[in-house]
């Protein structure tokens, strides 16, 4: 750890002991700092408890956003519109929202404590653990299948236990004065319904259809209504996807929220569409996560038991979640580009704007959808023929 990393490290595990001092009422001391991952704006450090009167856990996570100088996020999920406030903000809601849920239910680590001048959480320690990028990066099986199931299972049951629990999420985001409509992954999807189809012409002199045009409007409510709306964390790319002996479990509560839960198993099958992925699934991998997750969701919406429903619902996501991807690197803007994470599941912008429409087209006619297959087929050959030249 350099001198300036050690001297923040300081000022954070203090800041950490004085508000768990005062929470519990007793003196807390905390010592053996260890950094893990964070941004340029995070400290995120595992600590071991070394005095206290009570029952804490032996090692703590802290993590501690830095002040609003930078604004700008450079996390798995394209640039957003929100703050680190309120970001900030969104992530200490939705710790206290998932912390009040049985311990079988929670999707991550639970909340010991939060300070918001200090933009200060405390988190339980999930110990040793696999990130799901290292885990698929180094293609072994069963280990990639295992871990693939793992996190829908886990998606799944996170979304069962939140069902019909949206206002509790509202009344904790008030409290501490967020507007809970604002919500960046889908202000984003509402600029991508009226750009995208610019850039298509301008990029590409492609039209988008009339039919298509109207599936996109209706595929971009899936953030603010559709029918199996259930907590999110919304960031779910594999850097923020860990495997430990519990299963999948999910970091980065940044950008949590309600929306319907198609979109976070739809997320996967698109290969992550947040990040610079391209996590190649075949047909048969695909099917057993959406039979993974629809396991865990199915006795609270018992209409996704029709695997017509079930098809037009998933497709509708991955469509509104292709165009997305569409609308934030079709465009070469560096600024954009470089905010997407990398790691070793990375490939260039153009690898991954072709496999992604070409999946959608090969999902598409497999349910008959002839229409949206032969456009998304249409648009992953022109890029394809776009970056050859």
């Amino acid at each position: 750890m350099t001198a300036l990393l050690a001297e923040r490290a300081a000022e954070v595990v203090s800041a950490a002991q004085q508000l768990l001092t005062k929470r519990m009422g007793a003196p807390v001391k905390l010592s053996d700092p260890m950094e893990l991952s964070g941004s340029g704006r995070t400290t995120v450090l595992r600590v071991r408890v070394a005095e206290n009167a009570f029952s804490l856990p032996r090692t703590l996570i802290i993590k501690q956003v830095r002040g609003a100088a930078q604004e700008r996020r450079t996390g798995g999920m394209a640039p957003g519109v929100a703050s680190i406030d309120s970001a900030f903000l969104r992530e200490a809601v939705s710790y206290q929202f998932t912390t009040a849920l049985g311990r079988d239910h929670r999707p991550g680590a639970y909340l010991l404590g939060y300070s918001l001048p200090d933009r200060l959480l405390i988190l339980s320690d999930l110990g040793e653990n696999s990130p799901l990028t290292a885990v698929l990066q180094a293609g072994q099986e069963p280990a990639g299948r295992n871990a693939l199931m793992a996190f829908a299972q886990a998606l799944g049951r996170m979304h069962a236990a939140t069902v019909g629990r949206e206002a509790d999420f509202v009344a904790l985001l008030r409290r501490v004065d967020v507007v809970h409509r604002v919500d960046g992954i889908a202000q984003q999807a509402e600029s991508a319904v009226a750009e995208v189809p610019l850039m298509l012409q301008r990029e590409l002199g492609i039209d988008v259809p009339g039919e298509i045009a109207e599936r996109i409007v209706r595929g971009n409510r899936l953030f603010s209504a559709g029918r199996y709306r259930a907590f999110s964390p919304s960031d779910l790319c594999p850097d923020n996807v860990i495997l430990n002996e519990e299963g999948a479990r999910f970091l980065d509560y940044e950008w949590g929220g309600f929306r319907d839960a198609t979109l976070d198993i739809a997320y996967a099958l698109v290969s992550f569409p947040g990040c610079l992925c391209d996590v190649e699934l075949s047909r048969e991998r695909a099917r057993q996560m959406v039979e993974a997750w629809r396991s865990e969701v199915v006795a609270v919406w018992p209409s996704l038991a029709d695997d017509e429903v079930l098809a037009e619902r998933i497709l509708e996501a991955r469509l509104i979640w292709v165009w997305l991807s569409t609308y934030w690197f079709l465009p070469a803007d560096h600024t954009r580009i470089a905010a997407a994470r990398e790691h070793g599941l990375s490939v260039p912008r153009s690898a991954a704007l072709i496999n992604r429409w070409a999946a959608l087209a090969e999902d598409a006619r497999c349910i008959g959808d002839d229409a949206l297959g032969d456009f998304a087929e249409h648009v992953s050959a022109t890029l394809e023929e776009h970056w050859e030249e």
